[in-house]
C-alpha cells in the first residue's frame, strides 16, 4: 500500500484538504500517469473515495475514507519527526497545526489513554494481546 513516496505525498495533500486531480498534480509536480496510477491504488486500498462532483465531462474529488483518517496520527508523527530531525533543511517549509476548536497552535503527542502521560518507545512493554479475533477495520 505504501510502496513509494508518492503515495505518502498524495495522502499528505489529502490531509491538507486537496481533493482534485489537477491540484494534486500541480502541488506535487508528479507525472500525470503516476498520479492516476497512485490514485487508483489508493481507491482500491480503501484509503480514498472517488466522488463525482461534475458531469459532462465527469470530474471527481478524492476524499479520505475513515481508514485513511485513522492514519492521521502517523502522518502527524512523521511531520513532528521531520521538524525535529530535518530542521536544518531550509528548503523544507515548516507547518504549524492549528486546533480549530480553540484557534491555538496544536502540538499533538502520543499519550496513555489511562493516565494521559506522554509516551515514548522506552515507556512501552509489548505483550501478546488476548485472543479476540482479527482487529476491526
Amino acid at each position: 500500500m505504501f510502496s513509494d513516496r508518492w503515495t505518502f505525498l498524495i495522502l499528505r495533500e489529502a490531509f491538507f484538504g486537496v481533493r482534485r486531480y489537477g491540484q494534486l498534480q500541480r502541488n506535487l509536480g508528479i507525472a500525470r500517469n503516476v498520479l492516476a496510477d497512485r490514485l487508483r491504488q489508493l481507491v482500491r486500498d480503501g484509503m480514498l473515495e472517488r466522488v463525482r462532483y461534475r458531469t459532462d465531462p465527469d470530474w471527481y474529488d478524492y476524499r479520505l475514507t475513515e481508514r485513511a483518517l485513522d492514519l492521521y496520527p502517523v502522518i502527524v508523527g512523521l511531520m513532528r519527526w521531520a521538524d525535529r530531525h530535518l530542521a536544518g533543511d531550509e528548503d523544507r517549509p515548516r507547518l504549524e497545526l492549528i486546533h480549530q476548536a480553540c484557534g491555538k497552535p496544536a502540538d499533538p503527542y502520543l499519550a496513555c489513554a489511562h493516565c494521559h502521560e506522554p509516551l515514548t518507545a522506552r515507556d512501552i512493554t509489548p505483550v501478546a494481546a488476548p485472543e479476540s479475533g482479527p482487529p476491526d477495520d
